[in-house]
């Protein structure tokens, strides 16, 4: 069994890549598309919107509906690239183990 020092510089050692994992993650940007790229959201890593390009030719008073339903698709394409990027930065510090209470994005 080892120490308690031991465990203590381990888990100091996870917090420190957890705060640098924490820290490259609100630093990326990920575009996500919808309508074949008619429509494109652009996400950081904390899942805050930084931008929405829609195409000209998808607005159409008509079929409001239809743009809103891009928008949301676009959005959640954008997600769930965070979400991967996310899940493989924690595959990488903690070796691919479940730890509870570690649900980033922040």
């Amino acid at each position: 069994m080892k120490n308690i020092g031991d465990i203590m510089k381990q888990a100091q050692a996870m917090q420190s890549k957890m705060a640098k994992m924490q820290e490259d993650l609100a630093a990326l940007v990920l575009t996500g598309h919808s309508g074949g790229g008619m429509v494109q959201v652009v996400i950081n890593g904390k899942q805050e919107v930084l931008r929405v390009r829609i195409d000209p030719s998808v607005v159409s008073g008509d079929d409001i509906e239809m743009l809103e339903d891009l928008v949301a698709a676009a959005f959640n394409d954008a997600q769930r690239k965070v979400q991967e990027a996310t899940r493989e930065s924690m595959a990488q510090i903690t070796g691919g183990l479940k730890i509870p209470g570690m649900n980033l994005p922040f």
